[in-house]
């Protein structure tokens, strides 16, 4: 017999809802189009910038480890910054406030090639969104992951994703990580031919960083 509390299956419930939302023919559409749009930037020999809070934050590493490290198979490493150098934050934040701590990551680091990609379950949060500003004024394109109606961000990136109806960011983060597994995949398909031997054959340029 079993002796969990109710409100566990409830909650099972409510994530398998967020990550539901994932099935919106928009939202498909838009995992086809950053899987592409991340593609075309590694094969012109960009990189993915990637900034986010707390939860997001974490969701950043583990989208840029995925990068640089593997995902599924072996394959040419590719090259992804994730704004999280403590450093770097402390400075920033000790001496110009924390709102800019990723915009100024964004101006050491971004290029036109480069891509960035922000994470805000909010839509909301300052830092996002002078990051986005930043990248924009140097020729960068940009992705965003929203929630809750996309807040000051709705309609600012050339891709975005907005997980809606949700109150608190965990359901939110959870529907904005499983979009960014699958984006990963569908890039790696693009990217690399199956016929390489589990895809270290494959060749893009790559541009060494110095962090």
């Amino acid at each position: 017999m079993s002796h969990y509390d109710k409100s566990i299956l409830q909650e099972v419930n409510r994530s398998v809802e967020a990550i539901e939302v994932l099935k919106q023919e928009s939202n498909l559409q838009f995992i086809e189009d950053f899987a592409r749009l991340l593609a075309e930037t590694f094969k012109r020999g960009g990189k993915l910038i990637v900034a986010g809070n707390g939860g997001s934050l974490c969701d950043a590493m583990h989208f840029a480890e995925e990068l640089t490290g593997y995902f599924r198979k072996k394959r040419k490493a590719l090259p992804a910054i994730v704004l999280s150098e403590p450093g770097h934050m402390s400075c920033v934040g000790n001496d110009a406030g924390f709102d800019t701590v990723f915009s100024r990551g964004v101006e050491a680091f971004g290029k036109p090639e480069d891509l960035f990609c922000g994470l805000t379950t909010s839509g909301n949060s300052p830092n996002i969104v002078l990051a986005h500003e930043a990248a924009k004024k140097q020729g960068l394109k940009t992705v965003l992951f929203l929630g809750k109606g996309g807040g000051k961000l709705k309609g600012k990136a050339d891709l975005e994703l907005s997980i809606n109806g949700f109150e608190t960011s965990d359901r939110i983060q959870e529907a904005h990580m499983a979009a960014i597994h699958i984006v990963i995949q569908r890039m790696e398909t693009l990217l690399f031919s199956e016929s390489d031997s589990l895809f270290q054959k494959a060749q893009i340029p790559v541009t060494p960083l110095s962090l």
